[in-house]
């Protein structure tokens, strides 16, 4: 058998639940997860630039987040009261994750790596992308516990509560201009949003 398989193993990150813990009315997959979040890093990028007037590429920063979970495909999603439990589990499955995006960047040819080095392996090395990628992450959370609660599920509450907490404790004026513009819109029916 000839070829590569970095992107064949892409392709299976539908395949890996989130909210693992968490009883869900709808399960949600990391590929899709990956998705929203390089929706709103572009849109946080975006507001960057056109609102407050920073120097970012909204392209460069949508296609980190697209592959901000990419070590996933092999470790798995890991819960998030698990991955925080303490600073120790924390830096080892830092490691771990460091461990897969090696090797992910080892099923691409050669001459193909160093463009998706920086996407697999250098992730926090550029300091703006790195933080409106983190914060798109918070906010993709905080989108899907607003669903969860809205149909219904109960389960979600507590963990809105937090991820709103930690937004409106977010430093970035992006996070700020995001939450005061687009949030609230998350909580309407389809009927609300088309009459707006």
């Amino acid at each position: 058998m000839s070829g590569h398989s970095f992107f064949a193993l892409i392709a299976r990150m539908s395949n890996i639940a989130r909210w693992s813990l968490m009883r869900n009315s709808r399960v949600e997959n990391v590929q899709e997860h990956s998705h929203m979040v390089a929706v709103l890093a572009h849109a946080l990028a975006v507001i960057r630039r056109d609102v407050f007037g920073g120097e970012v590429d909204p392209g460069a920063v949508a296609a980190a987040a697209l592959y901000h979970d990419a070590p996933e495909i092999l470790t798995g999603d890991l819960p998030t009261p698990v991955k925080y439990f303490n600073p120790e589990i924390r830096e080892a499955y830092k490691a771990v994750e460091q461990v897969s995006a090696a090797r992910l960047l080892g099923m691409l040819p050669e001459e193909l790596q160093d463009s998706y080095r920086p996407l697999l392996m250098e992730r926090e090395q550029n300091e703006v992308v790195h933080a409106l990628v983190k914060a798109a992450d918070k906010l993709a959370a905080y989108i899907k516990c607003i669903e969860e609660v809205k149909a219904g599920n109960t389960e979600f509450r507590t963990a809105a509560t937090q991820t709103l907490q930690a937004l409106e404790e977010n430093p970035l004026p992006e996070v700020t201009y995001f939450m005061a513009h687009f949030s609230q819109s998350f909580s309407l029916t389809l009927d609300d949003l088309q009459t707006l």
